[in-house]
């Protein structure tokens, strides 16, 4: 079926990284369309990066371009309950995303994640061991390169983390095997408040997959569509990926088969004893074999901005988990600490809607010093006895660093997205990582 025939004139709503690898991936592979940009914002990132001969209208919506359209390509960043798109859409003009036009392409075999938290994570983890098994692997999406710019590599295998923005405009993409992690919590601003919707949005990752992989502990991401293959992963001794204690010691275990040691595990915490576990299942269901991946497994210490020690000075360490964009995220972050002196916990951003309220019960149980920063950072301020609001993630550094003493922790888990203050998490990260070497 060639989804191509006739598709003549192409809109492309949005820019950044991912609006300009929908731009070079037509000029490459479909360089008979007509093709125009629309971005409301006044100046776009990535304008400058346009080809001359392409079309570029900023600043507001070119509501006559949408409706001239055969396809309009979004930003997944946009909404599609947007009323400009609600538009398009009452046209009979199709939308869709840089996946779904991936989708359309790609004829290798793809794994993809979704899930509120750990994708990345697991993502990333999932391509390193597929690249140390003997499979070329790219690995992107919503983590790294866009996908449409993976096809500029030599893959025998993608593998692509995917959000529930990405997965609303996506219904075609085949995988061999799709997982979901979890839900909880997150962008609820875009979903009016109602967790079904967005569960519903991560639900599409399964709609073309020949496996699945689920939380045996979380039924929200069992499939609601038909798949043929359903794996579990958790701490549930009925998960096909789970954990068992074998001659005193605690084992990773694939459907009974002893795997290896959670103590030989560099990564930290119980949330990625969860991914390893999802990881393992996910190459078995994409027929690789992970047994000559296991020592980089062991060696594996995990993505920068999530639960990283950036510093460690005089006994007190300073750990970067910027990614902790939501509740979830922080909560994982916060589980099974070990702590030999007190935690300040630096939080805030941008709420999106969120309930910060089940953080309380945590905070009770650790000797915290809750630092508040931000645009909705005044939201914790109930939630423990310790909170303090600061202007600034700087503030708050000067404030504390007289106070610290050896066995102490500062521990960026923010529970917020970053975009108040800082162009990314990854920006936020970056600048905590340079104030805790600065005043370590």
């Amino acid at each position: 079926m060639d989804r191509w025939q006739g598709i003549k004139h192409v809109v492309v709503v949005g820019l950044g990284m991912t609006g300009l690898s929908v731009v070079n991936y037509l000029r490459k592979y479909h360089a008979d369309v007509s093709l125009r940009v629309i971005d409301t914002r006044v100046s776009p990132p990535g304008a400058d990066q346009l080809p001359d001969d392409v079309a570029l209208h900023c600043g507001s919506w070119q509501i006559e371009w949408l409706l001239a359209a055969d396809l309009v390509v979004t930003n997944p960043g946009i909404a599609l309950a947007t009323p400009e798109i609600q538009q398009v859409l009452a046209a009979d003009i199709p939308v869709v995303g840089d996946i779904e036009l991936f989708a359309w392409h790609v004829n290798k075999p793809v794994i993809a994640i979704t899930g509120s938290n750990g994708k990345s994570t697991v993502t990333d983890l999932t391509g390193v061991m597929a690249n140390a098994a003997g499979v070329k692997t790219a690995v992107g999406g919503n983590i790294g390169v866009a996908a449409l710019d993976l096809f500029e590599q030599d893959a025998e295998l993608y593998v692509l983390e995917l959000s529930s923005f990405q997965l609303e405009t996506t219904s075609s993409l085949p995988l061999v095997a799709a997982a979901y992690l979890n839900l909880s919590e997150d962008h609820m601003d875009r979903y009016e408040h109602r967790i079904e919707l967005y569960g519903a949005a991560k639900q599409r990752i399964f709609l073309n997959a020949q496996a699945a992989v689920v939380n045996a502990d979380e039924p929200a991401t069992h499939p609601i569509h038909t798949v043929d293959n359903v794996l579990s992963f958790g701490f549930e001794e009925s998960a096909d990926y789970t954990t068992k204690s074998l001659d005193g010691q605690e084992w990773l275990v694939a459907k009974e088969q002893p795997i290896l040691p959670v103590s030989d595990l560099s990564l930290v915490g119980r949330h990625n004893v969860a991914n390893v576990l999802t990881v393992l299942a996910l190459l078995d269901a994409a027929h690789i074999d992970s047994t000559p991946a296991l020592d980089t497994l062991k060696s594996y210490t995990g993505l920068t901005h999530r639960c990283q020690v950036v510093a460690d000075n005089q006994g007190i360490k300073w750990v970067n988990d910027s990614k902790a964009t939501n509740v979830a995220s922080t909560l994982a972050a916060l589980s099974g600490l070990s702590l030999q002196g007190k935690l300040y916990l630096l939080v805030g951003g941008v709420g999106k809607g969120a309930d910060f309220t089940p953080l309380a019960p945590v905070f009770a149980t650790l000797p915290v010093e809750l630092c508040c920063f931000g645009r909705d950072g005044e939201q914790f301020m109930p939630l423990h006895p310790s909170a303090t609001y600061y202007e600034s993630m700087e503030e708050i550094i000067q404030s504390i660093k007289p106070t610290l003493q050896s066995g102490d922790m500062v521990l960026l888990s923010p529970a917020c997205a970053s975009f108040d203050q800082f162009n990314s998490f990854v920006h936020r990260g970056e600048v905590f990582a340079a104030l805790a070497k600065q005043y370590a």
